[in-house]
């Protein structure tokens, strides 16, 4: 899709890749609806935009009601030719610091935020007959990381989520993408006590993730060496695999003391 086919809509647009990708769609002549939970946060992203225009949309993506009244209001302006569900969250948890109800949190923005945005668009973009969808997974949804118990969990969903829409957007003139992202600094990702390999900035994540909407193909992965790596440690066995990030990433089931 190109912005002479409509409007672009972005959640997760406050802080991080979503910040950084609305900034950037909005360069490349997209007018862009940002969607996070704080207003004011839009509105200094909006006043940043100095080429292009990005227009808030304040809402909570686990509001099922806002989500459908949002891209009500952009379908009535324009048509939504592209569409990012990006927003998700991540709290690190192993098993010494397992908790219910973070784990609830984590479940309701990543997978039930992402489900709640998917509901209208899937809708509006059907009825149109075109339109592209890109889902914000992470390579951490391969397979299961350390300190991310549920997080990876969540991102495993978003990916085979995306996979099983494939199957039939194909014959509906919509496209889907799945985008996963290595280490990217962000607050998010602050919060992480271990060495972080290939850590990049957001606005490198943004121009990735940018490229790869351009082009054709399902996944949008980077950086394509850490991705790789991820991906071929991953054909392993499940016992061979446990073993091979313990060691690589020196693991001890026993948190620090210090």
């Amino acid at each position: 899709m190109r912005p002479e086919d409509g409007a672009a809509w972005v959640t997760g647009a406050s802080g991080g890749i979503g910040r950084a990708l609305c900034l950037k769609l909005a360069s490349k002549g997209w007018t862009v609806y940002a969607t996070a939970r704080s207003a004011d946060e839009l509105q200094l992203l909006a006043d940043e935009t100095t080429n292009g225009t990005i227009i808030p949309m304040p809402g909570d993506v686990t509001d099922q009601a806002r989500m459908i009244e949002i891209v009500g209001e952009i379908s009535t302006q324009t048509n939504l030719a592209l569409t990012v569900l990006n927003a998700g969250i991540y709290t690190p948890m192993r098993a010494t610091n397992f908790d219910g109800d973070t784990a609830a949190k984590m479940l309701d923005v990543n997978l039930k935020g992402v489900a709640f945005g998917l509901d209208p668009v899937l809708k509006a973009m059907i009825a149109q007959g075109t339109g592209h969808i890109a889902l914000t997974a992470s390579v951490a949804g391969y397979r299961g990381l350390p300190d991310a118990a549920i997080y990876s969990g969540t991102k495993a969903g978003l990916i085979a989520m995306a996979e099983a829409l494939a199957m039939d957007l194909v014959d509906l003139g919509v496209r889907i993408s799945v985008i996963n992202p290595g280490f990217v600094e962000t607050e998010a990702t602050s919060v992480n006590s271990f060495s972080m390999p290939f850590l990049m900035q957001p606005e490198e994540a943004a121009q990735r993730i940018v490229d790869g909407l351009e082009k054709p193909g399902f996944e949008i992965a980077f950086p394509k060496r850490f991705a790789l790596i991820l991906r071929a440690v991953g054909l392993l066995p499940n016992q061979a695999y446990i073993w091979a990030i313990r060691k690589m990433l020196g693991w001890s089931g026993k948190p620090d003391q210090g």
